[in-house]
């Protein structure tokens, strides 16, 4: 007996993870096991008969397996159910504005948002924004707290003229009292104009600054209100 429980123990967890096999192999199930305990039971010696005791603890191992496998199929269902939900949360972020850490920007022309997130009091910020290795505008930050800021870029280079349209690189640096670095990073506010529901965590966010994957958001907001 010990020999066939074995092989549907092999059997079962197979089918917990991927297979190596052949897709059209099959796999050993409740029903087959039945079918094999019967036949083991109708077949065996009635001179040497199995060992209750030692049947009876197979079965519990048995019985146990099947109790994990179901787990594992319950516990790949909830992660499913839990992505697709997330996917269609995104949905709900069409027309606000979103925060995100990047230093790409995609500037198409007009007023923008961009910040910093200091890692603590500073002194002093400095925000410049390049375009092709070139810096055509820097801002000075006023807040210098901990925490997350942003600055409305008027869209205009340091000569007073508008800023050519492309994709910008912004360049955060941030001092102590000391004199010395604080830790500090760009950030980018901009409306969610769609969403690619593809991929993992909860897809893409379109926006009119670029792409940001839903997952790296750090804030939701009406659209017009101050981000906290």
């Amino acid at each position: 007996m010990s020999s066939y429980i074995q092989a549907i123990s092999q059997a079962t967890t197979s089918s917990t993870g991927k297979s190596t096999t052949n897709p059209k192999d099959t796999v050993m199930g409740k029903e087959d096991f039945l079918m094999l305990l019967v036949a083991q039971l109708q077949n065996q010696d009635p001179l040497s008969p199995d060992d209750p005791t030692e049947f009876t603890a197979q079965l519990a191992q048995f019985s146990s397996l099947e109790q994990l496998t179901s787990l594992n199929e319950s516990m790949e269902n909830l992660v499913t159910s839990n992505a697709n939900s997330d996917r269609f949360s995104t949905l709900n972020t069409i027309g606000k504005d979103v925060t995100y850490k990047d230093s790409s920007l995609n500037f198409t022309g007009g007023p923008v948002k961009v910040g910093y997130q200091l890692d603590e009091q500073a002194s002093e910020v400095t925000l410049s924004l390049q375009l092709n290795g070139a810096t055509l505008a820097t801002m000075s930050g006023t807040e210098l707290e901990q925490g997350s800021h942003f600055i409305t870029w008027d869209g205009l280079s340091t000569d007073g003229k508008t800023a050519p349209v492309g994709n910008y690189k912004i360049v955060v640096q941030a001092k102590s009292a000391s004199d010395a670095y604080v830790g500090a990073s760009p950030l980018i506010r901009s409306q969610v104009t769609g969403v690619d529901l593809g991929g993992e965590f909860g897809g893409v966010l379109k926006t009119n600054a670029g792409e940001v994957a839903f997952n790296s958001i750090l804030g939701v907001y009406e659209a017009g209100t101050k981000a906290q």
